[in-house]
């Protein structure tokens, strides 16, 4: 980060507790830890195998996510990076890398500081298959 994007510390703070719990929850493939840190009007969105744009609403992302053998109980070991935080206003986007069983997942979470604190409103992803 350049000092012209490094966010205020408070900021900061609240964004690396973000990561930090949604890096957990993933972990676990924990639906319950995963809610609350988006917004209810969250979507997700990637990219489709005939290069169409696939959108999904939060509950029905969160319903998938139930369906799902966790990291942890596949065995795989944790590797977790936040790549990069970029700030404006009360608008953050995170850049974060972390392993699932036999992929490496990269996100782009679009948050909001709504009041009550950071909430992701939108998930953009990319799944490469592991070597």
């Amino acid at each position: 980060m350049t000092p012209l994007n490094t966010p205020p510390k408070q900021n900061l703070a609240g964004l690396i507790a973000l990561a930090q719990t949604y890096f957990d929850a993933a972990y676990e493939m924990d639906a319950g830890k995963f809610a609350p840190l988006f917004s209810p009007a969250a979507s997700i969105t990637r990219r489709g195998g005939d290069d169409s744009v696939l959108v999904t609403p939060l509950p029905a992302w969160l319903d998938a996510v139930r369906s799902l053998t966790s990291p942890r109980d596949a065995g795989v070991a944790r590797a977790d990076e936040i790549l990069a935080i970029v700030t404006t206003h009360d608008m953050a986007l995170l850049k974060l890398r972390l392993r699932m069983p036999s992929r490496n997942v990269t996100d782009l979470l679009s948050c909001f500081n709504l009041g009550a604190g950071w909430q992701i409103v939108q998930k953009v992803f990319t799944a490469e298959v592991q070597d």
